[in-house]
């Protein structure tokens, strides 16, 4: 399937009654019981799944005001993941931002740490702007109308980063300015990458009415995360 007719795919409209947050989940428990712990999307996928379920239980416990639009943007946001974890396991051609992680996933010189950076740059970077649309197609509404569940799982998963670098760095070392794991993770924030996320989404929403010109942003956005994505996964001397 070529990258336009996916996108395509994950932006149609879906029913009201649609797969819940739950569903995301119980794929995610799939997917870890299949990988071995060491392998890149297994380190990934770890990381999400416990952003997921952190969303879940807010939405549970009535932390975001609207939770229809919440779990719209949830569980848009984590069918590019898993589509693209899927197309590969099928032999398919996954997006480019999704191609490093895919790729480099069992090489023995990227650290843990590298492979959770470079899902969440794909993710965030690539898949979230594209999200935020589809669900503002899915419920009928503007992007505006998303930016305070937008602004709620983007500070969760500031957070969730912060201690994502706390439990898989590999110890003292890397708090020498010169090492060059210290280099290569500095040069990256999520805060930027969600800061430009919700800038595109708001763009792809404006160019609704102009696809080709949509679709070539796209294009352009997959491309330059993925090259982003290949730099976090540069194998690192033991």
């Amino acid at each position: 399937m070529a990258y336009s007719e996916r996108i395509a795919q994950a932006q149609a409209p879906t029913p009201a009654a649609g797969p819940g947050v739950d569903s995301v989940i119980a794929r995610m428990r799939a997917l870890a019981a299949q990988l071995p712990p060491r392998d890149g999307v297994a380190v990934f996928n770890r990381v999400y799944l416990s952003v997921t379920r952190e969303v879940d239980r807010r939405i549970d416990a009535g932390a975001f005001p609207d939770a229809a639009s919440a779990v719209a943007l949830d569980v848009r946001f984590a069918e590019f993941y898993l589509s693209a974890v899927e197309t590969a396991a099928h032999g398919g051609r996954p997006a480019a931002c999704w191609r490093p992680l895919l790729q480099f996933r069992r090489h023995p010189g990227v650290h843990p740490l590298q492979f959770a950076l470079a899902g969440i740059n794909a993710h965030i970077g690539h898949d979230l702007a594209l999200a935020v649309v589809a669900a503002c197609r899915s419920l009928g509404c503007e992007p505006a109308d998303l930016e305070d569940e937008f602004d709620d799982v983007g500070d969760l998963l500031v957070t969730l980063e912060e201690r994502i670098r706390e439990e898989l760095m590999p110890g003292p070392d890397l708090l020498q300015v010169a090492d060059p794991l210290t280099h290569l993770l500095g040069s990256w924030s999520l805060e930027r990458a969600r800061d430009a996320a919700w800038a595109t989404a708001r763009a792809l929403w404006a160019l609704r009415g102009l696809p080709a010109v949509a679709n070539e942003l796209t294009r352009r956005l997959d491309t330059s995360v993925g090259l982003v994505g290949r730099m976090l996964l540069t194998p690192l001397p033991g």
